[in-house]
């Protein structure tokens, strides 16, 4: 199917600033190359641009590489801008990123380990 980015195993995105003008051949570049990560691996690359309002999405499916944009038109993305890797993130996180919010919630419940009982 084409697209269907629920499949992928691992989400990242790449942290700073991408140029939006890349395409796939370029995209899947940076993942290789700056990344050391395997584009063509079961996972979704992320990457956005200044504006913070278009956002690219790479996917490799079985036969060829799927590229993905998404341009708002009234808002913009909350993107880490504090470094220049992929980071790994939740597919929890890649909904509030979608939302709009930031991938980091201070005010979510946090994952616990149960207690002990004796």
């Amino acid at each position: 199917m084409l697209g269907d980015i629920s499949k992928a195993e691992k989400i990242y995105i790449a942290t700073g600033y991408t140029d939006m003008r890349k395409s796939i051949d370029g995209l899947a570049a940076i993942v290789q190359q700056n990344f050391h990560l395997d584009p063509c691996s079961n996972s979704l690359f992320l990457f956005c641009g200044k504006s913070s309002s278009k956002l690219k999405a790479l996917y490799w499916e079985e036969d060829g590489f799927v590229l993905l944009y998404k341009k708002l038109e009234n808002g913009k993305f909350k993107w880490p801008r504090n470094e220049q890797e992929a980071q790994l993130i939740t597919s929890q996180q890649f909904r509030w990123l979608m939302e709009g919010l930031h991938i980091e919630q201070p005010k979510r419940i946090q994952k616990s380990m149960p207690k002990k009982v004796l």
